[in-house]
C-alpha cells in the first residue's frame, strides 16, 4: 500500500471517458495509474479476532480502503475499470478470517506459476463480483477488446488442467476470484482472466449489473443445469433464505421453469418481497417460530414434522427439491421434508459447516444430497443471458460507496439486508450505464426495483 490519498483524478478521467462513449482506441491511449484504490485485508491482522465469537467479529475493523500497486498483467488477463461491485458472504468470511485466513489460499496459488506468485502479498484485495469497462487486454486475450462493457463471474481456473475440461468446477485447481485469489473486484481497477468475462446487460445500471454473477450463476447451476438438481415443470421446490442473494435468483429460476417455489424467509417484509417477485407460497419463520434444535446437540423431529405439514398445506405435497444453504441450522429439517426420491442441493453452510441429519430419512426413502459450488463458464454465461433477456431481475437492495465497504460487509454479516448490496467504485453515483432504455421499460422499473422499494 502507498498510504497516499485516493487517486480521484485518474478515476475521474476514466469515468468521464466512459460517460462520453470513448472508443476503445481512446481508452487504450489513456495512461493507467501505477496504483488503484481498493478494499483489502492485511496479513498482519489475520489473528486479531482470535477468541472472539463469530457474531462479534467486525469487518469494519479489517476492511481497509487505500491505494495499492497495480500488478503486472498476465497474457490471459485484462485490466478492468470496475464501475461497481458487490458484497458476498465470502467477502465477510475474508474480513473476519473465518473459517480460516485467506492468505493461505494466496500462498498456495503462489506456488503454481510465475503469474501465481503475484498473489501472495501482505494484503488481499477482495471482491468476487464486478461490472465495468476493459482498459487493457493481455497478449493472449482473443474475444474481448478495450472498451467492452462486461460483468465478471468468479470462477478462476487454469485451462491447462485436464481435470477441468469436462466441467471446470471439477478442476483440481479451481478457485474463487477475489476470495482464493488476489486483485478482486472491490477496487477501481481489478485484474480478471478473459474466461471470466461476460457481456453487461444493457438495460441495467452498473450497480444493478454488478450484484448478479456470483449468486445468479450459483443458483442456475443448482436448479437449471444438468450438473445440479434441474427443476422440471410441476416440481415443488423449497427455498431457504428465499429473499436473499442466491435465494431470490432461485425463486426466479424456479418460476421460469414452470415449477412452484416455496420460499422460507424470516420476516413479513421479506415475505412481501417474494410475493411481488411472483412467489405465491411463502413461509415466515418469524411467525412460525420453528425450533429445529432443542439444544446445541439435539434436534426436534416434531418441528421437522410441523414444517412438512405447513409445506403440504400450501402446495399439496412434499418438496421434490430443497434448495439448501443455511447448513447446520436447517439440514436436518431439509432431509426430512424432501419427498421420497427427492433431492437436497446445497451450496453453503452460513449457519455452520458441521451438519447433522437423521440418515434413516435419507437412505430408506432414497433421497439424495447433492453438493454444488458456483458454476462453470457455460453455466455462468447462460445465467447471465437470463439477465440480458430481462427474464431475471437483480435483487439490488442497497448501494454503498467503496469507502463504506466495511459498513456494507457488516450489514451482510448480520443479515440486515435483503437481496444484494452493491458497491460503487469508478461510477461513484447510481443510475449510470443504462444503454437500452427500451428493454428497461419493457421489463418495468417497478419490477427492477422490488428490493430497493422494500428495504
Amino acid at each position: 500500500m502507498t498510504g497516499a490519498p485516493t487517486n480521484l483524478a485518474g478515476v475521474s478521467e476514466i469515468l468521464d471517458a466512459v460517460r462520453n462513449g470513448a472508443s476503445g482506441e481512446a481508452l487504450a491511449e489513456m495512461p493507467l495509474p501505477a496504483t488503484t484504490r481498493a478494499a483489502f485485508v492485511l496479513r498482519s491482522e489475520q489473528d486479531m479476532f482470535e477468541g472472539v465469537a463469530s457474531k462479534d467479529k467486525d469487518p469494519r475493523k479489517t476492511l481497509h480502503v487505500d491505494e495499492v500497486p497495480l500488478p503486472e498483467l498476465a497474457p490471459d488477463e485484462v485490466y478492468l475499470a470496475v464501475m461497481a461491485s458487490s458484497i458476498n458472504f465470502n467477502t465477510v468470511w475474508t474480513s473476519i478470517f473465518e473459517p480460516m485466513s485467506t492468505f493461505g489460499f494466496l500462498d498456495r496459488l503462489a506456488k503454481d506459476s510465475y503469474w501465481g506468485r503475484r498473489h501472495a502479498l501482505d494484503y488481499h484485495v477482495v471482491g468476487s463480483d464486478g461490472a465495468g469497462v476493459i482498459l487493457r487486454t493481455g497478449s493472449a486475450v482473443r474475444n474481448w477488446r478495450v472498451g467492452d462493457e462486461v460483468t465478471v463471474h468468479c470462477n478462476y481456473v487454469d485451462d491447462q488442467d485436464p481435470s477441468g475440461h469436462d466441467d471446470s468446477m471439477l478442476s483440481s485447481n479451481q478457485r474463487i476470484w477475489g476470495f482464493e485469489t488476489n486483485f478482486g473486484g472491490l477496487a477501481d481497477i481489478c485484474v480478471v482472466k478473459a474466461n471470466q468475462l461476460m457481456p453487461k446487460p444493457t438495460h441495467l445500471s452498473w450497480e444493478e449489473s454488478a450484484v448478479n454473477a456470483l449468486c445468479n450463476s450459483t443458483s442456475y447451476r443448482m436448479l437449471v443445469s444438468r450438473n445440479g438438481a434441474p427443476v422440471t415443470q410441476g416440481d415443488r421446490v423449497l427455498i431457504w433464505g428465499a429473499s436473499g442473494g442466491i435465494g431470490s435468483f432461485a425463486v426466479q429460476h424456479v418460476l421460469n421453469s414452470g415449477a412452484t417455489p416455496i420460499g422460507i424467509v424470516s420476516s413479513a417484509a421479506k415475505a412481501s418481497i417474494l410475493h411481488e417477485l411472483g412467489c405465491e407460497h411463502v413461509i415466515n419463520r418469524e411467525e412460525k417460530n420453528y425450533k429445529f434444535w432443542m439444544d446445541p446437540h439435539t434436534q426436534d423431529e416434531s418441528e421437522w414434522r410441523r414444517l412438512g405439514k405447513d409445506i403440504r398445506s400450501l402446495v399439496g405435497g412434499d418438496p421434490d427439491i430443497v434448495f439448501e444453504h443455511p447448513g447446520r441450522s436447517t439440514m436436518g429439517a431439509s432431509v426430512f421434508v424432501t419427498r421420497r426420491g427427492g433431492t437436497i442441493v446445497t451450496c453453503a453452510a452460513t449457519s455452520g459447516y458441521m451438519i447433522e441429519y437423521d440418515n434413516r430419512h435419507l437412505w430408506m426413502k432414497l433421497k439424495t444430497i447433492k453438493g454444488s459450488h458456483f458454476s462453470n463458464y457455460r453455466e455462468a454465461w447462460a445465467a447471465n443471458q437470463t439477465l440480458i433477456d430481462g427474464k431475471v431481475v437483480p435483487p439490488l437492495s442497497a448501494v454503498f460507496a467503496l469507502e463504506q465497504v466495511g459498513d456494507a460487509a457488516y450489514e451482510v454479516h448480520h443479515n440486515r439486508h435483503e437481496g444484494k448490496i452493491g458497491v460503487l467504485c469508478v461510477a461513484q453515483e447510481e443510475g449510470l450505464g443504462i444503454t437500452n432504455p427500451e428493454l428497461r421499460d419493457k421489463v418495468g422499473e417497478k419490477r427492477l426495483t422490488i428490493f430497493r422499494r422494500h428495504k
